[in-house]
């Protein structure tokens, strides 16, 4: 794995270069990025917001949906109030572009579906309906879905539609321990586990300890789950972002040069790297997200 750490310096020695990012070729299929994790208070919705504005730097289209069904915050991380929700959606209330708000930093957000319980709750209606609305966002470049914390019904089946499944922790014990225990619930509880299951470690002081604790992870994962979980990289504990969430803005957009920053946009150019599956994108989302529902 390239060292994170000589990368960051070497986009810190680069700060004051002047050049905006290159547009990059653009992508054949819709990438769908599951962000989630064992245990609230990781910096999950954090880092869901900050990587779409990291892919819209980059020229991506990016659209953010708040799947936390219960308690959605994406809205709250920018300071936005939508009127409608996935709720609306399901209802056939409000279509999906009705729904979807754009924001002042070249992203879209589709607002969580607050006081709704399970989407295997769906009539046959209300499925067919929410999946001919989802099919609205099959232009975006990239989905990044937001899930609640945990490992409800929910959780797994937007894991169980993504491409990438990245799992959030801290290096605190109880954030690792619940890391591990909703990637071993999803070795168990996903058929045919095909997504790129990957790790990224918060709130870290060190490359040591950020190290320290994806090896830890890594290991164990693989010796008693037999799964390979790819260590995408560490976010510094930096003060710009706890300033960020107080004035309800993007650590992104307060300081792009921050040294969390920088590793949300190394996080980014490692995901950039990774190959999409041929099977992946918008089709293989909408089955496998019903598909899981038939049981």
């Amino acid at each position: 794995m390239e060292d994170q750490a000589e990368r960051l310096r070497e986009m810190m020695r680069k700060k004051n270069s002047r050049d905006k990012p290159a547009v990059l070729a653009e992508h054949k299929k819709t990438r769908i990025i599951t962000i989630t994790s064992g245990k609230g208070g990781v910096g999950k919705t954090n880092v869901s917001v900050n990587m779409a504005l990291a892919y819209a730097r980059i020229g991506r289209k990016v659209v953010v949906m708040d799947a936390d069904l219960g308690l959605a915050n994406v809205n709250v991380m920018l300071n936005m109030i939508p009127k409608f929700n996935l709720y609306h959606v399901i209802r056939k209330q409000k279509t999906m572009r009705e729904i979807m708000v754009d924001t002042d930093y070249g992203i879209s957000i589709v607002a969580g579906a607050s006081g709704f319980s399970k989407i295997a709750n769906l009539s046959e209606e209300e499925r067919q309906n929410f999946i001919n609305e989802l099919e609205t966002l099959s232009n975006a470049d990239i989905i990044i879905i937001d899930t609640a914390a945990g490992v409800s019904s929910n959780v797994l089946d937007f894991i169980a539609a993504a491409d990438d499944a990245v799992i959030i922790t801290t290096p605190e014990p109880t954030a690792i321990t619940d890391a591990y225990g909703i990637i071993k619930i999803i070795a168990s509880e996903i058929d045919s586990l095909n997504m790129g299951l990957k790790l990224v470690v918060n709130r870290v002081k060190s490359v040591a300890e950020a190290k320290k604790v994806a090896d830890r992870m890594t290991s164990i994962t693989g010796q008693f789950l037999n799964l390979k979980v790819e260590y995408l990289g560490f976010i510094y504990d930096d003060t710009v972002v706890s300033q960020a969430v107080l004035r309800q803005r993007p650590f992104m957009v307060i300081d792009p040069k921050c040294r969390a920053s920088l590793c949300i946009q190394h996080i980014v150019g490692r995901m950039e790297k990774s190959e999409l599956p041929e099977s992946g994108g918008f089709g293989k989302m909408v089955k496998r997200l019903f598909g899981r529902n038939d049981r």
